[in-house]
């Protein structure tokens, strides 16, 4: 293939000059290359190249900061932009500058290759040039290619309205990417107004997100804005949107399809405008097949999907993210304390159920409980197990069943740190105990409801009133 166009590459390595130089040669583009910015800079000024690859930190300035200055003089000249430091943040900046693309390094050549082609055909995809960049700190930590991917998705969407499902296991920090998009977007002056779909009532959900007038319905006493009205301007974060009940699906449905709203109790529509980014943990396509999400609500939502990657595909994350908790705690009055690299290794070997809010946890409790200011490989091998003790193992070790019990919530806990399924938590460990302990009672006496009943201790028709409850089938055996 003849492509004929001429790339202009900056990079201050020679070594990475000449292999793009030659990769484009070979692929039928042009090129020129330097080490510096203020060359570049005067070849488009002179109107050369009809595509740049340029990295971000050069010896004589950092092209991001040249960017907006460029684009101006060559509106239509495509910029791909290379940098090592694989931060969002950087992500964010090149969009905000105005690039074609952003590729961490190391790259894939061939991947490269196509985005030139593709942008020299001019399939612009460039971000708004408007947005001021903020000096925060890194609102997400990872280097690792499966965060890169992350990254490059958000900046694309950060300034647009477009609606965004953030799917992940539980604990892979869902949340910190939905503010992300707000804080980083075009609606960062607005509010960002969360709500877990998890921990309200069923029967309160239309209500909490849509408002309820006063005498809507028993114990309305007075008129109460819903999260669709305190979020107008700003964006609304649904998680957990695979526990929101059908109703509530059909209302969200048609807030998304006309863009207004009628509050409970209300006669007249209310003009919406928010941003919508919804999470789950859970596999929506599933559900829509079992017919517990609507399908049409799940592609409404679905219009910008992410994935955020479980720790155990980032694994070279883990020791940015352990030290960043740790000098996130020393900010907040904890010990400072430092991690070896053994340590590090330690975490490695860990499978992370629980994702990063369970290594945050750990980190908290190693940085409260570890004596010495340096966090060693013992110390995190014995918080790890402490973590990993099996619960069943009762016999061989002596353990009581209180303790089991309580090794069992520690997990649990640890796991879902401060999203906890809430309120309800009391009865749903009950039955967790109560079914085992009863299906295997009756199994122990061969469905002998008396006998069960007997033996925990419970009259017999507190027994049946608990087995329909629990809905535990019930078959009496022959001896």
């Amino acid at each position: 293939m003849n492509n004929t166009g001429l790339v202009l590459i900056a990079d201050d390595d020679r070594a990475i000059r000449t292999v793009l130089s030659q990769a484009l040669i070979r692929a039928g583009f042009q090129t020129r290359s330097t080490g510096t910015c203020s060359t570049l800079y005067r070849w488009i000024e002179e109107g050369e190249g009809d595509a740049v690859i340029t990295d971000v930190m050069m010896p004589d300035g950092d092209s991001l900061d040249m960017l907006p200055t460029m684009k101006r003089r060559r509106p239509k000249l495509p910029f791909i932009v290379m940098s090592a430091q694989n931060t969002v943040m950087t992500a964010i900046r090149a969009a905000e500058a105005g690039a074609y693309e952003y590729l961490p390094k190391p790259f894939d050549l061939q991947e490269l290759i196509a985005h030139v082609r593709k942008a020299m055909s001019g399939s612009q995809t460039s971000g708004d040039t408007g947005a001021e960049m903020r000096e925060d700190p890194q609102p997400m930590v990872g280097r690792s290619p499966a965060m890169q991917d992350v990254y490059r998705v958000m900046a694309r969407l950060m300034n647009t309205d477009l609606t965004v499902m953030i799917t992940g296991e539980s604990g892979t920090g869902k949340e910190l990417v939905a503010r992300a998009l707000h804080d980083y977007g075009k609606r960062k002056t607005g509010p960002f107004v969360a709500v877990n779909m998890a921990a309200i009532p069923r029967e309160l959900i239309e209500s909490e997100l849509f408002g309820h007038e006063k005498g809507a319905f028993t114990g309305a006493v007075s008129k109460t804005s819903g999260k669709f009205e305190q979020a107008q301007g700003g964006t609304l974060f649904l998680d957990e949107i695979g526990d929101m009940p059908s109703e509530a699906q059909t209302r969200l449905l048609r807030v998304l399809q006309e863009g207004e709203f009628t509050s409970i109790g209300g006669a007249g529509a209310k003009k919406t405008n928010v941003r919508i980014i919804a999470a789950t943990h859970q596999d929506l396509r599933s559900l829509t097949r079992e017919g517990l999400f609507r399908e049409d609500l799940y592609y409404r939502l679905n219009v910008a999907p992410i994935r955020i990657p479980p720790v155990r595909e980032r694994l070279d994350d883990i020791p940015d993210l352990a030290r960043t908790f740790l000098r996130d705690m020393t900010a907040e009055g904890l010990p400072r304390k430092t991690i070896s690299k053994s340590a590090i290794e330690a975490l490695k070997a860990h499978s992370w159920p629980g994702n990063v809010r369970e290594l945050q946890n750990l980190m908290k409790r190693l940085a409260v409980l570890c004596p010495d200011e340096l966090i060693d490989k013992s110390a995190v091998e014995a918080e790890v197990a402490l973590q990993d003790s099996p619960v069943a193992d009762i016999s061989k070790n002596n353990t009581d069943l209180s303790d089991v019990l309580e090794m069992h919530l520690k997990q649990y806990f640890t796991n879902h740190g401060d999203s906890l399924p809430a309120p309800g938590l009391y009865q749903r460990i009950l039955r967790e105990v109560e079914y085992p302990l009863i299906t295997l009672s009756l199994a122990a006496t061969r469905g002998n409801q008396l006998k069960t009943a007997d033996m925990l201790g419970l009259n017999r028709n507190t027994l049946r009133k608990k087995i329909r409850e629990l809905d535990i089938p019930v078959e009496r055996r022959k001896k």
